[in-house]
């Protein structure tokens, strides 16, 4: 039996499907654009997925809102401002709202940017990738260089004080000096916020059936040692495995997902994780993923809803918690999950006897160590190696 003594932060994520083109590393939810984007019916099937979910939310308020995909930068600034009004209409609004929207260099100007603030949007979070015109192309970006700086550009010139950029190493064919050389330039623009990962190889993606040529190991290792210096000297502190900001401007989104809030998603293939206080109960909901499913009124527009177990409770929280490099703090496992920490009890010792976890019983911590092998800490928390109770 779950017993919850803390309210639970809350989090809105909308999934916008299409792209111009699907890059051949994604493996996300995104379809390639080959006709019109039926942008008022899908605007219009948001708002009844966030009506036909409401009880499960009723009363909460929003600590921050996400525009993910896909590429969400295809909607209009109309699109996105219908979005928000039905969703400030239905739901409270928390007074300092992170409200995000993912844009595509190659699908904005100016315009976009200031109509997007205009409609509510107060973060951008711009997928540069890389600022080489050889990189973008082996990673099939619909963009070039000189489209990523006028981007960035144009988001500062619009008034967004507050935007990440989206870049990453391990590129097909990159040289430490080439990634590092991307990181510069990327950080000259002063972001506030970066988000900076290596390129790994998903299944069913392009890159996974035809892999191309990627940098040594050794060379990933000097990159990574490197390049978090750099973003050290620059003024930035890393508070997960790949998120830097400055004091100020961790993104309340992605912190809420790595310290087990709750978030619904609406759109199509989106996740949801849920708590329900009263019946002490943690849910899990997805949407259906493929648009056109999505788009027809005659099917239900929720794939499937799971009710977690225990140990599913206690693996999930630290899939994601042990990613913050600073740790959380142990009542928090109790405030999000319901359960007393002794229900990993063994797990915890273990990750501690081989160094993985700190040793430390206010905290839950990686050590150096253990942020290096994380699967293997993480995978100490398996479903089966913890006591349910």
């Amino acid at each position: 039996m779950l017993t919850f003594f803390a309210p639970i932060p809350l989090s809105l994520y909308i999934h916008i499907p299409w792209c111009i083109r699907k890059c051949p590393y994604c493996d996300f939810n995104s379809h390639e654009s080959r006709q019109a984007i039926p942008e008022d019916l899908y605007v219009a099937m948001l708002i009844q997925d966030l009506d036909e979910n409401l009880p499960r939310i009723w009363g909460r308020s929003l600590s921050s809102i996400f525009f993910g995909g896909g590429t969400p930068s295809l909607f209009s600034p109309q699109a996105i401002e219908k979005i928000l009004t039905a969703v400030h209409s239905r739901l409270r609004f928390s007074p300092e709202i992170e409200i995000t929207l993912e844009a595509n260099p190659g699908t904005v100007d100016e315009a976009h940017f200031v109509g997007f603030r205009q409609a509510g949007i107060n973060r951008l979070s711009i997928g540069v990738q890389s600022l080489q015109e050889e990189k973008l192309k082996a990673l099939g970006r619909i963009h070039g260089r000189e489209q990523a700086l006028r981007a960035i550009d144009s988001a500062t010139c619009a008034g967004f004080e507050n935007f990440n950029l989206d870049l990453m190493h391990g590129l097909p064919g990159q040289s430490m000096e080439d990634a590092l050389s991307d990181l510069r330039d990327a950080l000259a623009f002063n972001p506030p916020h970066l988000s900076w990962y290596q390129l790994t190889i998903e299944p069913n993606t392009f890159f996974h059936y035809q892999p191309p040529r990627l940098p040594e190991d050794d060379v990933l290792w000097s990159i990574q040692e490197e390049g978090k210096t750099i973003i050290r000297h620059a003024g930035f502190q890393q508070y997960e495995v790949s998120a830097y900001a400055r004091p100020g401007y961790e993104c309340k989104h992605n912190k809420n997902y790595w310290e087990f809030g709750d978030y619904l998603g609406i759109g199509a293939g989106a996740h949801s994780k849920i708590t329900d206080v009263e019946q002490r109960t943690i849910t899990r909901h997805w949407q259906v993923k493929n648009p056109r499913d999505y788009l027809d009124s005659a099917q239900s527009l929720t794939a499937q809803r799971v009710i977690l177990t225990p140990a599913d409770i206690c693996f999930e929280f630290m899939l994601n918690a042990l990613r913050v490099t600073q740790g959380v703090a142990v009542d928090l496992f109790n405030e999000r999950t319901g359960l007393a920490l002794d229900v990993a009890e063994s797990a915890l010792a273990m990750a501690r006897e081989k160094k993985l976890l700190r040793d430390d019983f206010e905290v839950l911590c990686a050590t150096e160590l253990g942020q290096l092998f994380l699967n293997d800490l993480v995978g100490l928390f398996l479903p089966g190696k913890v006591i349910s109770r």
